[in-house]
């Protein structure tokens, strides 16, 4: 049959999580929390840094980019051919290895003194991060039994929730009194103690029945050759209405090309693994519902995860009006729901031994959140408005991070559970990444139509010369050309421009007479009361570009709880007697 994992456990093995003591396990929890802190961290720390780092190093705007992208391109690629090692060499080996070659990664972009350097010693830290994200999440199914770890995976969970409301305040106080070289140097000693925590007390955590074994290495190359250039095509392309620095339309032939190229690496790629004696990602784990219907799901629900908080600072630096500093700390109470709906859901799947009902009610709870946000914004909305909409958003977030991964993991045997976590995080990312990349062109679409359309009413009707100035005075020109998304429009700024101008006017029209002088207080008048008008369209547009983002959102977190009613729900042993393993596809 098909599903063949999707059947009772054999318990005639012994379970693997009760040969270790509390010591060993409390020591392993702790190095593998440490390890994943240190690749979570990492990208909230560096993008607090980056401006400061750009204009040391004196980084072009269009390589700017290439700090986080060459990061989260490697970490990707890696995150399958991690986890198979593990499943081979076992996870202290994996874990180890990973954090050596990250903290190698973090010293050298420390030390870095050039743009190219530090962008190749970025792609090594990446390299490194997806050993710690894959080994760190498959620990937890090796040291427990599958109902005991929703709890400790709602753990792992808020570590990545904490690192996001961690990470800015920790860049920012690093860069201001260190300077942006330690923010990447902090690493080392974090890592250290990490790397003592696992050799003193953790176990080889080899799964059994595992003997022997290569990795698949032309799968790895073919993999890279699929992924490597689909990433950096979503991180790259951009809507023709909204050019940014380093980028390319996505009708580009750039942009085209690195797409046919990707599709012939994964087309490669599944050719090989249906005929490699030991694959990189087995394709008989695809015959098992829970596995292949949990991906998919993670996948989905990723696409809306980082896009559901990337675009929140900016409305909240033009619309409610905070600095930038400021907009990144109100991320904060999504970030708190995100951590509460992380741990109860855990907690709740290991008292009750059941998980789909709580998926499905997070995400009827993720949609409804959307639902709020996608329609009740408006320009005159508060930061507390705002941040008890954002708790909703947060706390149906949640549980996508630990109920999917201890689902997927409840479905496979022992042997392969390295390569499910793996593929679950894999999932996830690309997820993300593609998520990213297509509300970002929806937001940048809307913005740019609706600014354009706006100002454009706002300022009709004036003379031309007053428009002419209008135009000169605004950042990006009134119609958003050209201006980054998120440049604050500065009514203060352009009222100053504009008096400075009509006082030259002014001094002119003293020659002519009165009625030159009435006719110049009359544009100047109107071109004061003009700029509040157009500060209200780009108030309005940012508006309804953000909520523009919501309201799709719902629709994809929709195909998350179709997906969703799909995964079959296996029971959750309180034993860990193994599964049998499924058919060679």
């Amino acid at each position: 049959m098909a599903d063949t994992a999707d059947t009772a456990p054999d318990s005639r093995a012994a379970p693997a999580s009760e040969r270790f003591s509390r010591s060993q396990k409390a020591f392993t929890m702790a190095g593998a929390l440490l390890g994943l802190l240190l690749a979570a961290l990492d990208q909230t720390i560096v993008a607090t840094a980056g401006p400061t780092i750009q204009a040391d190093l004196h980084i072009a705007p269009e390589h700017y980019p290439w700090l986080t992208t060459a990061y989260l391109v490697a970490s990707t690629m890696m995150v399958p051919v991690w986890g198979k090692l593990s499943d081979l060499l076992g996870r202290r080996a994996v874990l180890v290895a990973g954090i050596v070659v990250f903290l190698t990664g973090s010293f050298l972009c420390g030390a870095a003194r050039s743009t190219l350097v530090l962008i190749l010693c970025r792609a090594v830290q990446g390299l490194g991060s997806a050993a710690l994200f894959t080994g760190a999440l498959a620990v937890v199914a090796d040291l427990f039994p599958p109902r005991d770890r929703g709890k400790y995976q709602g753990l792992f969970g808020a570590v990545f929730g904490l690192s996001s409301v961690v990470g800015p305040l920790a860049g920012g106080f690093i860069t201001d009194s260190l300077g942006w070289h330690w923010v990447f140097f902090i690493n080392l000693p974090v890592g250290a103690v990490a790397l003592a925590l696992i050799f003193l007390r953790m176990p080889a955590l080899k799964p059994e029945g595992v003997h022997g074994g290569r990795l698949d290495v032309p799968g790895a190359a073919a993999l890279a050759m699929g992924v490597v250039p689909l990433l950096l095509a979503l991180s790259l392309g951009h809507g023709a209405s909204a050019p940014r620095a380093g980028g390319f339309a996505w009708g580009s032939a750039p942009i085209l090309g690195l797409f046919a190229l990707s599709a012939v690496g994964l087309g490669l790629f599944v050719w090989r693994e249906r005929r490699a004696k030991e694959p990189l990602l087995d394709p008989s784990l695809f015959r098992l519902r829970a596995f292949s219907a949990g991906n998919a799901a993670v996948f989905v629900i990723g696409a809306v995860f980082l896009a559901s908080v990337t675009f929140l600072p900016l409305f909240m630096v033009n619309v409610v009006g905070l600095s930038a500093t400021h907009s990144g700390l109100t991320l904060t109470p999504l970030t708190l729901g995100v951590v509460t709906g992380n741990v109860l859901s855990g907690q709740l799947v290991s008292r009750l031994g059941r998980y789909k009902a709580l998926m499905v009610g997070a995400l009827l709870f993720l949609m409804g959140g959307f639902a709020v946000m996608g329609f009740t914004l408006t320009p005159d909305s508060s930061q507390a408005e705002v941040t008890v909409k954002m708790v909703l958003v947060g706390l149906g977030l949640g549980p996508s991070i630990p109920l999917y991964t201890v689902a997927v993991q409840n479905a496979v045997p022992p042997q392969r559970i390295g390569v499910a976590t793996s593929a679950t995080t894999f999932f996830r990312q690309l997820g993300m990444t593609v998520g990213v990349a297509c509300l970002g062109t929806v937001f940048a679409g809307t913005l740019g139509r609706e600014l354009r359309t706006r100002t454009q009413q706002a300022t009709s009707g004036l003379p031309p010369g007053v428009q002419q100035e209008l135009h000169a005075s605004a950042p990006g020109g009134l119609g958003g050309e050209g201006a980054p998304q998120g440049q604050k429009f500065r009514p203060e700024q352009v009222k100053a421009k504009l008096r400075d101008g009509f006082a030259e006017e002014r001094r002119q029209a003293l020659r002519e007479g009165p009625e030159a002088r009435a006719r110049v207080d009359a544009d100047e008048a109107r071109a004061l009361s003009t700029v509040d008008r157009v500060e209200r369209a780009h108030k309005e547009a940012f508006t309804l570009a953000t909520m523009a983002v919501y309201r799709v959102a719902i629709f994809v977190a929709l195909a998350a709880l179709l997906v969703t009613l799909l995964l079959p729900e296996l029971p959750l042993r309180s034993k860990g007697g193994p599964r049998k393993a499924p058919a060679k596809a």
